[in-house]
């Protein structure tokens, strides 16, 4: 089976691209180092050709409003450019919970990558991942006040991104779903408490402030970005993951 991964260069896309071709297929990270530009399309057509699955692991490069005119922008050309090609399955990856926050302008954008995927011309799947334990590098920088860190108590779900990759490649290799399959951690945390296991791990003097008005996360309402009934649950433990860094 040939695959076209258009991000394949990145955390998800480089590990997706990996995973392909130990299991045989014929993998290509399509990115503007070899060509193929989203957002204009150039090289698409390339790119894509001879291709059975595109999976689209592209991000915005900001998370303000000018991620929805990108998105938009990105899965138009993508889609079309597939159709011409006779691509027979597309795959993104997003957000478990994306449709639940609407106070957000990255997760409107997210929602609409999903609703033009649906309404497009190709078979298509979503994987719906929970937070990346990665995530967390960035988010202990979002609201710092000298040795304090405000973060809200939002409920995560959070999980490695080497498992998220997995299912993206399994549901990749597979027959289009044309529907949604979520996938997140075995644990659950308020965003808070994992702000302080991870500066334990490393011991880092820095202070976690719980603060509901702090960060992107304070806009989510309740449990959204937990996974809902029947999502596929990793195995790593967040605790595990950290011990796995040292």
């Amino acid at each position: 089976m040939k695959i076209a991964v258009l991000g394949g260069t990145g955390l998800i896309g480089s590990q997706v691209v990996k995973l392909m071709r130990e299991h045989g297929h014929e993998a290509e990270p399509l990115s503007p180092a070899n060509g193929v530009d989203l957002l204009t399309g150039e090289g698409l057509d390339q790119g894509l050709k001879g291709a059975d699955v595109v999976v689209n692991l592209t991000n915005s490069p900001t998370f303000d409003d000018k991620s929805i005119p990108f998105f938009r922008t990105t899965m138009e050309n993508m889609l079309a450019a597939a159709e011409r090609q006779g691509v027979g399955h597309a795959v993104i990856l997003s957000i478990v919970g994306v449709d639940q926050v609407p106070g957000l302008d990255y997760y409107k954008a997210k929602v609409l990558q999903e609703e033009i995927l649906k309404g497009g011309p190709v078979p298509w799947s979503i994987v719906r991942a929970g937070q990346f334990f990665e995530f967390m590098k960035s988010v202990l920088s979002w609201v710092v006040d000298g040795d304090n860190v405000h973060l809200p108590s939002t409920p995560i779900q959070p999980l490695a991104s080497a498992e998220i990759a997995r299912k993206v490649a399994q549901v990749s290799a597979g027959k289009p779903l044309n529907d949604v399959v979520n996938i997140v951690g075995p644990e659950v945390f308020p965003l808070d408490e994992l702000g302080r296991i991870a500066l334990a791990a490393k011991n880092d003097p820095r202070k976690i402030v719980t603060d509901n008005t702090a960060g992107m996360f304070a806009a989510v309402e309740g449990d959204v970005l937990t996974g809902p009934a029947g999502s596929v649950i990793a195995t790593q433990t967040f605790r595990e993951f950290l011990a796995a860094q040292n």
